[in-house]
């Protein structure tokens, strides 16, 4: 007996025509699967993607993502999120205070010896960045997180909404909770000088209401 193909395969005197009709069959299947791109062809792939990272019980981070697909080059090796992705981080005290959606993104490893600890996280087309907490929005196209630095930032054009006003121009760096964000060259932005001093707002995502009395 012998193993063709992950099938057993008995061989008599009488099948040896048979043996190589398979033999010619499973010749052309290795040809076309020589054509592959390896390149091209995920190592895995994963649907309906829900990660959490937490510390002590406490949960830092949650990412979503429809589609997660992982590729391993010469040089890096990188997560793919071709459907989007959405990023959720939670201040010290557990509230929900950052939200980052992309249509695109890209985890990257880098394999160099010098450079094996590097990682960065790439969203591309229409990034919106929320601050839940400061009530405030960035929008671009494309924008980088770089975990070891802690810092989102981004060469390309950014707008930014907030209670104190409008802002755009080229280039931001912030913080990767959205804290501090500040654009490098601001231009035809506007600010609120005069406000409500009763006006009240209401974190609608982490508020739960007062507690009743039983």
């Amino acid at each position: 007996m012998a193993v063709l193909g992950g099938r057993h395969i008995f061989i008599g005197i009488a099948s040896v025509a048979a043996l190589a009709i398979l033999v010619v069959s499973c010749s052309g299947k290795l040809g076309r699967a020589a054509v592959l791109d390896l390149e091209k062809t995920p190592l895995q792939t994963v649907e309906d993607m829900f990660a959490v990272q937490s510390r002590n019980g406490r949960v830092l981070m949650r990412m979503e993502a429809d589609v997660m697909e992982r590729y391993d080059k010469d040089t890096v090796a990188y997560e793919s999120f071709p459907h989007g992705l959405s990023i959720y981080g939670y201040s010290d005290e557990g509230l929900l205070e950052t939200i980052i959606v992309s249509d695109d993104a890209r985890h990257v490893v880098s394999k160099a010896a010098a450079h094996k600890n590097d990682e960065v996280w790439e969203a591309f087309g229409n990034v919106v960045v929320h601050n839940v907490i400061n009530q405030e929005t960035m929008e671009t196209d494309t924008l980088y997180w770089d975990r070891a630095r802690s810092e989102i930032y981004t060469d390309c054009y950014v707008k930014m909404y907030s209670p104190q006003g409008f802002m755009q121009g080229t280039g931001m760096r912030s913080d990767d909770h959205a804290r501090n964000a500040i654009l490098m060259q601001p231009f035809n932005s506007y600010g609120i000088t005069v406000q409500d001093s009763t006006r009240v707002v209401i974190d609608s995502v982490n508020f739960i209401g007062p507690l009743l009395k039983k």
